[in-house]
């Protein structure tokens, strides 16, 4: 989820913004006073390309930005570090608002409505560069003690329930497919059935922190690998698929159309 359209959208928008103020403050006036004076002139009063094409494009541009910046953001799935709850070309919808109001593109909450809780799939920008869009599942929430080891996944000092499903593919399993209650949800995580340790640790997470993991245990960067993420790093709830295309010449679905666990 490399893509972030949030500065350029901010841009544009405060660039047409400005030009429409402008030319009402210093200009409309005397273009109107110019065609009053000479009706005859066929270019008196006027409005330049600019100026018309701002007018047209603030209203509409205003618009998506208050959407996408508060309400809802769309997104697109890259990795299998969420499967099987994620797949690769899934489109999915974001809560911008249930986790607080925030300035676009700056993060800075102003408005607090609510936080994070264990189970949330949760959207955000990667600590490690403050850009790249994530996409993870809430594990540890401030106060939290998070230890991961031998595949196994402790919170506090309890073992996360989970409920082996299936062994993939039958005779030799190379994925264990496992039922997980995590906080109040309940969904299904992949782990090789293997004995290679990645990414084991124990955190505690400090007020204003989060501990995110993928659901594909063994193939997820995530908070083992990148460190805790900041509150202010924090995009928005993962709450719903509304499509998957998985390449550009394919038939777009929407076989997988519902909300997430």
């Amino acid at each position: 989820m490399d893509f972030d359209f949030a500065i350029i959208l901010v841009l544009l928008t405060g660039i047409a913004g400005v030009i429409w103020l402008v030319d009402a403050l210093f200009f409309a006036g005397a273009r109107r006073a110019a065609a009053s004076a000479d009706s005859d002139a066929t270019d008196a009063g006027e409005i330049p390309v600019a100026v018309e094409y701002a007018k047209s494009f603030f209203p509409v541009l205003l618009l998506v930005l208050v959407v996408r910046s508060f309400l809802v953001e769309p997104f697109q799935i890259p990795s299998q570090s969420m499967l099987p709850t994620l797949e690769v070309g899934d489109f999915i919808l974001v809560n911008k608002y249930e986790y607080g109001l925030r300035v676009p593109v700056l993060g800075y909450k102003f408005f607090d409505i609510g936080s994070p809780e264990r189970g949330d799939v949760m959207v955000f920008k990667n600590p490690e560069d403050n850009i790249t869009n994530y996409i993870k599942r809430v594990v540890g929430v401030p106060g939290d003690v998070v230890r991961y080891t031998n595949k196994e996944l402790y919170i506090n000092g309890e073992r996360v329930s989970e409920k082996l499903l299936a062994a993939l593919p039958a005779g030799a399993p190379r994925e264990l497919i496992f039922e997980e209650m995590l906080g109040e949800s309940q969904h299904r995580i992949i782990k090789r059935n293997d004995h290679n340790v990645m990414g084991d640790g124990e955190w505690t997470i400090p007020e204003g922190y989060y501990f995110m993991m993928g659901d594909n245990r063994d193939r997820s960067k995530d908070s083992r690998f990148i460190g805790l993420v900041p509150d202010e790093n924090i995009v928005g709830r993962a709450f719903a698929i509304w499509m998957h295309w998985e390449k550009m010449l394919s038939i777009p679905s929407f076989s997988r159309v519902g909300l997430l666990d």
